[in-house]
């Protein structure tokens, strides 16, 4: 009866403050203390008592209460904070005035007139520390906020047993919630402490969720107020909390003890405290250069983290839980498997890209293929659906950003003997071999928003040639399957860029012939069986009847295009092909990513190894078309200006010495058997008959203001599709992207 005659109670005092014309006084606590003092309800229930139209209603009619009543919230959190909330009734105060301020935040900071409102002064509100006077409201949340988080008894375990601990002279770095990265004591697990983090963290999450109601603009990126103080040398919990919360992740183990179900049985409240962790992390995490700010104290320790101990624990935990929904048993669905993969591949890249170190530890041995074979499933997975495409675009991303750097390339050879359920053919061969199929799946099986997609795709690719030491048949085959694809005059006709990407499978060709041609007989045995396509390049019609012919084909899509030859063979066991999006799925919108020439800087490998960087579009023919002719003469001229381009020496001088060669040997020796001739191309060689080696060429990822703004978009999207128990964004007018019903 009591809860009930509490949440009677709070309701009416929701009402009294709709429905109260007149300002309440301040000092009015008992007014006041009707919406945290006698109530013990969960944030649910604070959810379900304070609706959306009621709160609008007191912004509109009766600002002044809503002010008095996010003061009064915050006052009461910063009183606790001073006193370390010793009794149980000063600890629910803080939750419920935590579960409040979650409710009425978003319903703030959507309305323009009151988006500054946590960053003025309160009347009458002095602060010692500061020589302005007042503090703004927003700092003394942020401030409670932090050290309510290492609060002895309510959230960590206190170090006395008698007496109580000084909230203001603790030190905050003894108290840090897990072990791993710079501490080494791992604190016994209290499922109470875990909520109470939780609730905190997810009122952290709310207050940075001012970014979702600014509408997306790359020229404009304004820094995240709430973010950089939090993050700023003003916040004395800084290191300790931004190690808490990444030593909570990379700790985290969702299988447990392995007993199978287990998750049935009991509540892991520790699961729920990773996902609001890894939130607050790459929401805290993101950083633009060029913007004048205070540093950012979670990227500097997040980019200064060195030691290989350091650098192994959170690598072995993010790969451990990236391959966690893969995992399979005997017995159905018997492991826990974690749903929050999005924002773990999001940190992933954030560490990669700000933590150099970090990046080459990752590559400096086959750990990184734990990383990769979890992106890879995802994508394949995931490319049919489209609430999805997000989830593809960082995958790739991520896999862009490796490819940048030689090992990943020779890293890629070592065999692929894992095995998951995923629709691709089986295989014999490597990761090289994994990475081309499912790439191959996502372009021809993929879903039609994936084709801004295809550019980054082949870039990976071509990356990682130069290194590849054998594919498979199967590999040989998607490869050439794809140039067939690219190559038919109706696709290379039907938008001014296509041929770009005939460009990139060419230089994939000539940097396997050029550089690996002795381990790479299956591709040259492909490449002498489909030479049909490289004739018809060299001889392609460009004709202006011949352009208005192929535009006027019916213009089927990639994924119908014929697959002969591309060996399509039994799918592996236990897998599922993608399925489209459930009907109600939700997806937010995702600004447009900038094309690969401005994803990416060029540079050459020297002889030594060293990478020199290249102005822009040095070696890129086929970046210099021009894209605005649309009109059969003016395509007639564009594409004249690239036909001439197409690098295609290397390999026709491959079928002029090799295909003369095999046709005889067929004829003398009546071979019909492909083991044969392959045999044969294994040990032929071409040493002296191919032109000069061109250099290797990398394209690597270079941040930009458009993918730091595609980050922003993708990073909140994400967080706001999690974030629904409760729903604390739905139905907000959120502008940095638009969520639409699929």
């Amino acid at each position: 009866m009591g809860n009930a005659d509490s949440k009677l109670n709070f309701r009416k005092a929701v009402i009294r403050l709709t429905t109260k014309t007149q300002p309440v006084e301040t000092t009015d606590d008992a007014f006041w203390d009707q919406f945290w003092a006698d109530t013990a309800m969960s944030v649910q229930d604070v959810f379900a008592l304070v609706p959306a139209a009621e709160i609008r209603a007191v912004r509109e009619e009766s600002p002044s209460n809503l002010a008095t009543l996010c003061y009064k919230a915050v006052e009461k959190l910063v009183q606790a904070a001073e006193s370390g909330c010793p009794s149980e009734k000063e600890r629910q105060i803080v939750l419920n005035c935590t579960r409040l301020l979650t409710r009425i935040l978003p319903y703030i900071f959507e309305d323009a007139d009151w988006r500054g409102f946590f960053w003025s002064t309160v009347p009458g509100a002095q602060d010692e520390d500061n020589d302005d006077g007042a503090r703004p409201l927003a700092e003394s949340l942020l401030l409670a906020v932090s050290d309510l988080l290492f609060c002895p008894d309510f959230t960590v375990q206190s170090h006395k047993r008698d007496t109580e601990e000084d909230m203001q002279s603790i030190d905050s770095c003894e108290y840090i919630w897990e072990a791993g990265v710079g501490f080494a004591q791992s604190p016994p697990l209290d499922y109470i402490h875990d909520l109470n983090r939780t609730e905190l963290l997810k009122l952290l999450l709310t207050c940075f969720s001012d970014a979702m109601y600014l509408p997306p603009s790359a020229e404009n990126n304004i820094l995240n107020r709430w973010v950089t103080f939090f993050s700023s040398t003003d916040n004395r919990h800084a290191l300790p909390l931004f190690t808490s919360l990444l030593n909570v992740v990379c700790a985290y183990d969702p299988v447990g003890y392995g007993i199978p179900y287990n998750y049935l049985m009991f509540s892991d409240y520790r699961e729920v405290l990773v996902e609001h962790a890894v939130q607050i992390l790459i929401v805290t995490l993101e950083h633009e250069a060029g913007l004048v700010g205070p540093d950012n104290l979670f990227v500097n320790y997040l980019s200064r983290i060195h030691r290989e101990e350091d650098f192994s624990f959170i690598l072995k935990g993010l790969a451990r839980l990236m391959t966690n929904p893969l995992i399979q048993t005997y017995l159905p669905n018997s492991t826990k498997k974690i749903q929050f993969h999005q924002e773990l591949l999001v940190l992933f890249w954030k560490l990669c890209d700000f933590n150099k170190k970090f990046l080459f530890f990752v590559l400096k041995s086959s750990d990184v293929l734990d990383v990769l074979v979890p992106i890879l499933f995802y994508l394949n997975d995931a490319r049919a659906d489209q609430s999805c495409v997000g989830l593809i675009h960082i995958g790739v991303f991520i896999l862009l950003l490796l490819s940048g750097e030689r090992n990943f390339g020779v890293r890629l050879n070592k065999t692929y003997s894992v095995r998951i359920p995923m629709d691709i053919p089986v295989f014999t061969g490597t990761h090289a071999d994994l990475l081309i199929m499912i790439f191959h799946k996502i372009i021809t099986g993929g879903h039609q928003h994936l084709k801004p997609l295809f550019d980054c795709l082949l870039t990976i690719i071509v990356n990682v040639s130069p290194y590849l030491k054998s594919l498979s048949m199967v590999a040989a085959n998607k490869l050439l399957h794809l140039l067939e694809a690219f190559s038919t005059n109706w696709f290379l006709f039907s938008a001014s860029q296509n041929h770009h990407l005939i460009f990139f499978l060419l230089e994939v060709f000539n940097n396997l012939i050029q550089y690996q041609f002795d381990g790479n007989c299956n591709l040259v045995y492909t490449l002498i069986r489909k030479r049909n396509i490289f004739h018809q390049l060299a001889n392609l019609t460009s004709d202006p009847v011949t352009i208005h012919k192929a535009l006027e084909m019916k213009k089927t899509t990639l994924a119908h295009i014929s697959r002969t030859n591309s060996q399509e063979t039994i799918p592996m066991d236990g897998s599922r092909p993608a399925v489209p999006a459930e009907p109600g799925t939700l997806k937010a919108s995702l600004v447009a990513i900038p094309a690969i020439d401005k994803l990416t800087k060029k540079a050459q490998v020297s002889e030594d190894g060293t990478m020199v960087c290249l102005q822009h579009n040095t070696h890129s023919p086929q970046m210099t078309a021009d894209h605005n002719t649309e009109s059969n003469s003016g395509r007639d001229n564009e594409v004249l200006s690239w036909k001439s381009k197409l690098p295609l020496q290397t390999i026709m001088r491959l079928l002029q010495v090799l295909v003369p060669q095999v046709e005889k040997i067929c004829i003398d020796k009546g071979l019909t058997d492909e083991s044969e001739i392959l045999k044969f191309l294994q040990h032929g060689t071409l040493v002296g008959l191919l032109p000069v080696p061109h250099p290797i060429l990398i394209r690597k990822y270079q941040a930009n203001a458009g993918t730091a703004m595609w980050f922003r978009t993708y990073t909140w999207g994400v967080i706001y599709l999690r974030n629904v128990d409760p729903p604390i964004w739905y139905d907000t007018d959120v502008r940095l992207f638009e969520i639409q019903r699929i």
